[in-house]
């Protein structure tokens, strides 16, 4: 109850708290990050100057994505959010960078007390960040917010500043200007933070093929659950959980997640030998099945389970998180 309190009321201060407490739980700070974006909280990503080694609170802006107090209930077409969306934003951690240490946050820290970054080089120089840890901190988007530097200008940089070292003359690095790159895709932006970061706080990857599976009658989760019981559907999202706890007679239960929520489906012994090479190495799924509705509780009763690719036609591999498997 106490958890179920502080969620509504403080949804940003509960997001934080949980992902400080990683790891812990059922859930991944990716799915942790998704719901939250449901309900109202905007997920800011790492900066250098604005990131602690912790996740923080920050309030929200007017250019934030709906504004000073988020996004109300039904304004994006869907049921479910916040009534009343916190006016905090969450700033990632540093410590969710990959290839970032104890030794070299703390240094981080010390340093940006000390006065903040002005640039790339004057950050690589204080911190002696190594260059797999600003290729990491580039991909992440961390040096876009304060220094005003895309991903792949960046990239570039990194690779530079890899003769800036605390023990160097400063401004002597060639080759940090990059020339004219093309933009991420936001296909490619997802990759960037699901490698960096092990989440997303900007789209899902079933956003990116939504129009397709609108056209094909594919149901979203937040669609799922006004469908009657006994209803023949199907859904799509990322594999998130791969269950079969020994009570359970065999059966196997996955959690599929889309843009909009979390599907329960339930696969019978049958079912599962059938699609077992699929369902078990696939972690972007269409599933049809039938609905069962016990009280305020869903369930999906797979029928036919094909891999996304197959169903949308994408050639483009579309990433995701990896799913927890059989705990």
């Amino acid at each position: 109850y106490e958890s179920a309190w502080l969620k509504l009321h403080y949804p940003a201060e509960f997001l934080a708290g949980l992902l400080n407490a990683q790891p812990m739980g059922f859930y991944s700070p990716h799915t942790l990050v998704r719901d939250a974006r449901r309900h109202g909280v905007l997920t800011r990503g790492p900066d250098v100057n604005a990131s602690r080694r912790d996740c923080t609170l920050e309030p929200r802006r007017v250019d934030d994505p709906g504004g000073l107090l988020g996004q109300p209930r039904g304004g994006s077409g869907r049921r479910g959010w916040h009534a009343d969306p916190s006016p905090l934003a969450v700033r990632l951690g540093l410590r969710y960078v990959r290839n970032l240490g104890d030794t070299l946050l703390e240094r981080i820290e010390t340093e940006r007390e000390r006065a903040p970054f002005v640039d790339m080089e004057d950050f690589t120089r204080r911190t002696g960040a190594p260059t797999p840890v600003l290729e990491a901190l580039a991909t992440a988007g961390a040096f876009r917010e304060c220094f005003g530097i895309g991903r792949r200008e960046a990239l570039w940089a990194a690779g530079a500043l890899r003769d800036a070292r605390p023990d160097r003359l400063p401004g002597l690095v060639q080759g940090l200007e990059a020339p004219c790159l093309p933009g991420m895709s936001e296909a490619e932006e997802l990759a960037a933070d699901l490698w960096s970061l092990g989440l997303s706080p900007g789209r899902h990857p079933t956003e990116l093929v939504r129009d397709r599976l609108d056209e094909l009658g594919v149901v979203t989760a937040e669609v799922l659950r006004g469908i009657p019981h006994g209803r023949l559907v199907e859904v799509a999202g990322v594999v998130t959980h791969r269950q079969r706890p020994e009570t359970a007679g065999g059966v196997t239960f996955l959690n599929l997640e889309d843009e909009t929520g979390l599907v329960n489906v339930i696969c019978v012994q049958g079912i599962w030998k059938r699609y077992q090479r699929i369902v078990r190495t696939r972690n972007l799924l269409v599933i049809k099945g039938v609905v069962e509705r016990q009280g305020q509780v869903i369930n999906l009763m797979a029928g036919v389970i094909r891999p996304l690719s197959a169903v949308v036609g994408t050639a483009t591999p579309i990433p995701v998180t990896p799913s927890r498997d059989f705990r």
